[in-house]
């Protein structure tokens, strides 16, 4: 569902000019989970913005669904892939009721019977009619996520990005997501790549999990190979070092 071949994203100019993903390839199976993991600058970020069309590639191609994209997305293309940010708050308008959030994108890509897919939508993701009119102040830090993730969802796209998704949320309510995640997954049959500097919470739901540093892919490995330590490259054992406690006991949490 998703292919990169040899991703290179540049930004600056000049002197100024770096590289923030450095050939980059990797394959999605359509339904699969798949993480990318490392520490903040690792370029894992920059990857899932160049899916979704939000920062231009400089080098290689994406392909989504077997078709490469065009940097000027067809509104077809851009049906296929929806992202969900790290920030709850800040990704949702302030001034905008939850009702008005959910309406944009379908206004935007003119599709029929709103009222139908804003309700829908909320009740997928666990929030009642009582939550459509509110704002996002109203909302706890989980249920704006839980907008966010109705918001991505209500254009039906076969394909989620994840940044960092639970990072802002407590520890309690990050599991609520995570397994909210794993159900409209096996409901909906979602390809998901997930981007996290979390071990546990990316293992809690990805099968197979790419390490990133300095903008390449280092390793890739499985969730289950990742908790028991089996890895290669010396960078993912400092990763581990770094995460103390990640195991077996961390992901039945």
């Amino acid at each position: 569902m998703i292919t990169l071949d040899g991703l290179g994203v540049q930004y600056g100019s000049g002197a100024a000019r770096r590289s923030a993903a450095i050939d980059v390839s990797l394959e999605v199976a359509k339904g699969e989970a798949f993480g990318l993991v490392g520490e903040s600058g690792s370029g894992k970020s920059t990857v899932l913005r160049a899916i979704a069309g939000l920062v231009a590639e400089t080098e290689g191609r994406i392909l989504l669904a077997g078709s490469p994209v065009s940097r000027r997305r067809s509104p077809a293309q851009r049906l296929l892939v929806q992202m969900v940010f790290q920030d709850p708050y800040g990704s949702l308008h302030p001034l905008q009721t939850v009702d008005r959030i959910l309406a944009e994108p379908l206004a935007i890509h003119r599709l029929d019977q709103p009222d139908r897919r804003i309700e829908a939508a909320l009740a997928e993701v666990g929030l009642g009619p009582a939550h459509r009119f509110r704002y996002p102040h109203q909302l706890s830090g989980g249920q704006r996520q839980r907008v966010a993730i109705a918001r991505a969802l209500i254009l039906a796209p076969p394909v989620l990005l994840l940044d960092e998704p639970t990072s802002a949320l407590d520890v309690s309510v990050q599991a609520e997501v995570l397994n909210l995640l794993a159900r409209l997954r096996r409901e909906h049959g979602l390809t998901l790549l997930m981007v996290s500097h979390d071990l546990a919470v990316i293992a809690h739901l990805c099968e197979r999990i790419a390490v990133m540093s300095q903008g390449r892919i280092v390793e890739t490995t499985t969730a289950d190979r990742l908790a028991s330590g089996a890895v290669t490259h010396d960078y993912t054992r400092s990763l581990l070092r770094s995460h103390q406690g990640f195991g077996a006991e961390a992901l039945a949490g």
